[in-house]
């Protein structure tokens, strides 16, 4: 027992080592080299997922020989004072293919976790209180054409079953057969179009090459009706769309909520010196958000969060389930709740549980409660 301990405990460090050393090589390549940058990062991101595994299958033999089955870190641990994450924003992919220049989660690795981990966190999160999950990127429908988001909202709802499992895309990736495939399993689909003219879209980023934006957003709404996924929309008021009325589009595809968010700035991400993306030119003052609020006023889904409302009302879990503190404008991510739980975890989101509630940020989102009429 004591060598099987001290072999586990080496390899341990022996794979946590090795992928710090891979997360400094990517970024170190990614400042230098453009021509191979993808094959490289593509070669780093199959190591990392080979030491990730290591480590989780370390931490699980080491447990299960010594210590007997393996036991969830939370359960049992008395804390009252413990934010419960009843709803987690799981962004598990940074790759995207968009280019918007507001974007505040951006491609700053490229690293996934292997479906068996990233189950074993989502597992860890329900026994922990959550009821909601979404998936976000990035683009989620990216990471291996769409199958590997497909079998995360599968687990969710078939084995966890959580309330309601969600998803946000820019929708340029989402083919109909992932519906065929998938589609029962997915409570809400949210597609996130910032204006309905695609010359401003072109000029936001919000698009690919010259394809239509818009079409895909007219189709997905068709394909979420057929096969009975709740449809929302989400878009970011900035400088090139916050004079637009869009009120006549949002009426006409009847998204059951219209998120509005006010284009927010994040240290590292989309503002200062590190950042891959400069959003300063986007960002709008909050009277002219506020005037871009009353002139759809009349649209009964729209759902309003300025910058104090989405701060820090979210509890967002990056590509290494760490939870990220946005309270200083920046995201400080705390340790992995594969490694420390959940409850430990949390307590270093910086989540505002009062202004997740004041957000709305509660509400009926488990499509066998909607009542819609598919």
């Amino acid at each position: 027992m004591q060598s099987a301990d001290l072999i586990g405990r080496y390899l341990s460090r022996t794979a946590q080592s090795n992928i710090l050393a891979l997360e400094s090589l990517e970024m170190n390549v990614s400042t230098v080299f453009t021509g191979p940058l993808l094959l490289v990062q593509l070669c780093i991101s199959t190591i990392h997922s080979f030491f990730a595994s290591v480590l989780g299958r370390v931490f699980s033999w080491t447990v299960g020989t010594c210590t007997g089955p393996s036991v969830n870190p939370d359960v049992n641990k008395a804390n009252p004072d413990a934010v419960t994450p009843t709803s987690v924003n799981y962004h598990f992919t940074r790759q995207c293919n968009y280019k918007c220049g507001f974007c505040f989660h951006t491609a700053k690795t490229s690293f996934v976790l292997p479906l068996e981990e990233a189950k074993r966190g989502l597992k860890l999160l329900k026994d922990s209180g959550m009821e909601k999950i979404n998936f976000s990127g990035g683009e989620p429908f990216l990471h291996q054409k769409g199958d590997f988001l497909g079998k995360l909202v599968q687990y969710c709802k078939e084995d966890l079953e959580l309330p309601s499992v969600s998803i946000v895309s820019n929708g340029s990736m989402i083919k109909e057969q992932w519906f065929q495939k998938y589609g029962d399993h997915l409570d809400i689909l949210a597609i996130s179009c910032d204006s309905f003219d695609e010359d401003t879209n072109q000029l936001i980023g919000r698009t690919q090459g010259r394809k239509s934006h818009l079409n895909n957003l007219y189709k997905i709404q068709k394909w979420c009706q057929q096969y009975k996924v709740a449809f929302k929309i989400n878009s970011v008021i900035n400088t090139f769309n916050v004079d637009e009325d869009m009120t006549e589009h949002i009426l006409h595809l009847n998204p059951v909520r219209w998120k509005v968010f006010q284009c927010l700035l994040i240290d590292g991400e989309n503002a200062g010196e590190d950042a891959l993306r400069e959003a300063e030119r986007f960002v709008i003052s909050d009277q002219q958000f506020q005037e871009f609020l009353d002139r759809h006023s009349s649209v009964s889904c729209l759902v309003p969060e300025s910058n104090e409302k989405m701060r820090n009302s979210y509890l967002i879990l990056d590509e290494y389930m760490r939870f990220l503190d946005c309270r200083e404008g920046r995201k400080d991510p705390s340790k992995s709740i594969l490694d420390v739980g959940v409850v430990a975890a949390i307590n270093f989101s910086g989540f505002d549980e009062v202004m997740f509630l004041k957000r709305g940020g509660k509400y009926v989102w488990s499509k066998a409660d909607m009542k819609l009429e598919w």
